[in-house]
């Protein structure tokens, strides 16, 4: 992941984790992990683990000897992860590729990815390795963000931070929700040599306790602030005040209410 929009450092993970996890990613890490365990496996990959809200969720959900390995590119996000786990809790972390995983052929019965293809460079490299470490039989399970039609607080963010560099807008919130269309994606499943693929759509609602500290989050919890500090002249917190108001416009406030939706795709190595 070399592009800007993956640089995961500094403060970004405290925000995402805190600011961002419990609101937009909590309840989708909660059904893919439910998905995960249906089919009881006995080894777990998940790629792109970031602060390991799904990690966290796949502990719970899975039994007690399953062995679980989390990975991520980025070490400040995984560290955050570890955080979230005692000794005893078999949760294995390492800094990996999802489009170059360090792992032999067949190693694991389930592979995991929430919000991660839309960040990764070769994509149909990250869906080959999926299936190479799968065993035969083995699931692979990942979700992606629908577009900004339907989650219109990217939407918003990017509308709003573009305003105040008209020049040169930033262009994080358009990678997120990048991987919206359907086909490829099928089609990367089926080239990677997945059959019985399942979509789901699934829409849910959102509560915003604190408007301004998910606006806040927004803006700090990404590479959104480094797009904003790189280009400079403006402060950070002028952009967080105009999108808490865009966000209480349109999501109301104490609390607000926010629509988002995921697609969720699952597919089997034959």
């Amino acid at each position: 992941m070399s592009s800007d929009a993956a640089g995961f450092t500094g403060n970004i993970p405290q925000y995402y984790d805190q600011g961002l996890g419990p609101i937009i990613f909590a309840e989708y890490a909660a059904d893919l992990a439910r998905r995960a365990a249906d089919s009881g496996p006995a080894r777990v990959l998940e790629t792109a683990a970031g602060t390991g809200i799904v990690t966290r969720k796949l502990r719970d959900a899975l039994p007690e000897g399953t062995q679980l390995t989390a990975t991520d590119l980025n070490p400040p996000m995984l560290e955050i992860a570890r955080a979230k786990f005692g000794p005893g809790e078999q949760v294995a972390f390492q800094p990996a590729d999802a489009v170059a995983l360090p792992f032999a052929d067949q190693s694991f019965e389930a592979v995991v990815c929430q919000f991660g293809l839309m960040f990764f460079p070769d994509k149909a490299k990250s869906f080959s390795e999926a299936h190479r470490v799968l065993a035969p039989g083995g699931r692979y399970l990942l979700n992606v963000w629908d577009s900004h039609s339907y989650n219109s607080f990217g939407r918003i963010a990017h509308e709003v931070a573009g305003r105040f560099f008209p020049a040169d807008p930033p262009q994080f919130y358009s990678v997120p929700f990048s991987c919206h269309q359907i086909d490829p994606i099928k089609e990367f499943l089926m080239a990677a040599g997945f059959g019985d693929i399942g979509i789901a759509v699934i829409r849910q609602e959102r509560e915003l306790p604190d408007v301004a500290q998910f606006a806040r989050s927004a803006v700090f919890g990404n590479p959104l602030i480094d797009q904003i500090r790189a280009r400079g002249g403006v402060d950070p917190e002028r952009i967080v005040e105009a999108l808490a108001r865009e966000y209480r416009r349109e999501f109301g406030d104490k609390p607000g209410r926010m629509p988002i939706q995921a697609i969720v795709f699952s597919a089997t190595k034959s």
